[in-house]
C-alpha cells in the first residue's frame, strides 16, 4: 500500500477484507481479513503498476484496490478448494 504507514495498512486492510468477505458472503476472522486486505492490495497495486503505470492513491484509492483484490483472492482460495 503505497504512502500509507503499517498501521495505516493493517487498519485499511482489515476494512478491505471486511468489505471483500462480506460482497462475497464468506466468513472469515478478523486476522484473516486483514491479511487477504493487504495482499489484494499487494496485489493488485502491482498489476496496476505493471498493466496501466499507475494505482489509485490515498486511503480511499487504496480501499477499492484492496476490496478488489480481496474479492479475487477469496474466488482463487474457492476454486482451489473445490479442485482437491
Amino acid at each position: 500500500m503505497q504512502g500509507m504507514g503499517w498501521i495505516a495498512a493493517i487498519i485499511v486492510g482489515a476494512i478491505a477484507g471486511w468489505i471483500a468477505e462480506k460482497l462475497m458472503k464468506s466468513d472469515h476472522g478478523l486476522l484473516m481479513n486483514i491479511i487477504l486486505g493487504i495482499l489484494g492490495a499487494v496485489i493488485m497495486n502491482f498489476l496496476l503498476v505493471t498493466l496501466l503505470g499507475a494505482t489509485l492513491g490515498g486511503w480511499l484509492g487504496q480501499l477499492v484496490v484492496g476490496v478488489i483484490g480481496a474479492c479475487i483472492l477469496i474466488a482463487l482460495g474457492r476454486v482451489l478448494r473445490r479442485k482437491t
